[in-house]
């Protein structure tokens, strides 16, 4: 009787595993290098498109490489989450030596393609490495810490496309990016909150959370957002009338996320902007209104 013929993954699956395990869903937060170049009606310049596209490729290496690690040192947890225990490592898909030899050469390739775009995008890199491991190998466990952490690696990708491309960034922009920041991060750890009660582990750090702090905290980081933004809109030098007019779209966005989180969204930030049709056309509008304060009439 002839013995089973064991059958290996082929080249092709392995990588679409590796793929998975890379998280690219999550690259789209990196889109955000876009907004320091467009603010500033340069993003059209063949030389600024490629350092903005530099800067795109160099924060989804790294944050790919930071996921894998992650995923390695979380395997066990993960295991016995009802939605984690699905990513590759975990469940046995990709061996944790693999992930982390992956890790180590997406951060090397990484940090070397910002260093090679220019200087200050690899002192940024490597500050959002250091930030990222302080954030798995410690604030992550320490109330608010945690939210800020989070919310400081959104606003370094924002400061990585002004690096990138030498653009001045200025403090309303900083405000209004942290502002949003927080505002996405606690609503997650607000929905994550609400359905603690689900099966699987709850971070003991959750659990020192409240809804009405984390309520609160939506609630300032929404108003000093929609001040900052709508102060700076009206002070532009010019175009004052598109800028204005995207305050609306701004404010009803945020709007619209809160009451998606009140409705039980919000675990998965980037799946929920990207699936719900509301968010997706204020998103449009603003964009339009920004963009044409921006560039008409330049």
């Amino acid at each position: 009787m002839q013995a089973p013929i064991e059958l290996r993954p082929s080249a092709q699956s392995s990588a679409r595993v590796l793929l998975r395990a890379c998280r690219p869903r999550q690259w789209s937060k990196n889109l955000l290098v876009l907004a320091a170049p467009c603010a500033a009606s340069v993003i059209d310049r063949p030389q600024v498109a490629a350092q903005v596209a530099g800067a795109f490729l160099v924060l989804c290496l790294l944050s790919s490489a930071t996921y894998l690690v992650n995923d390695v040192r979380d395997r066990e947890q993960d295991r016995r989450h009802p939605r984690k225990r699905s990513r590759p490592v975990a469940a046995g898909e990709l061996p944790p030596r693999t992930a982390l030899r992956v890790a180590a050469a997406l951060t090397l390739v990484g940090t070397g393609s910002a260093v090679a775009i220019t200087p200050g995008l690899g002192v940024v890199a490597c500050g959002y490495l250091a930030l990222t491991a302080s954030y798995s190998l410690w604030l992550r466990r320490v109330v608010v810490a945690d939210i800020v952490a989070i919310a400081a690696g959104f606003v370094l990708r924002a400061i990585a496309g002004g690096v990138a491309t030498d653009i001045y960034l200025s403090r309303w922009f900083v405000i209004v990016t942290a502002c949003c920041a927080i505002y996405l991060v606690a609503a997650k750890r607000y929905a994550e909150l609400r359905e603690q009660a689900e099966p699987g582990p709850v971070r003991a750090t959750l659990r020192r959370y409240s809804l009405g702090y984390l309520r609160l905290t939506l609630l300032a980081a929404a108003t000093v957002a929609g001040v900052a933004y709508t102060g700076w809109a009206f002070t532009r030098p010019s175009h004052v009338v598109w800028y204005g007019l995207s305050i609306a779209p701004f404010l009803l966005w945020l709007g619209r996320y809160a009451i998606l989180i009140g409705a039980g969204a919000g675990q998965a930030p980037e799946e929920l902007i990207l699936r719900d049709r509301a968010l997706l056309a204020l998103t449009v509008a603003w964009s339009f209104l920004f963009l044409s304060g921006v560039y008409v009439g330049r």
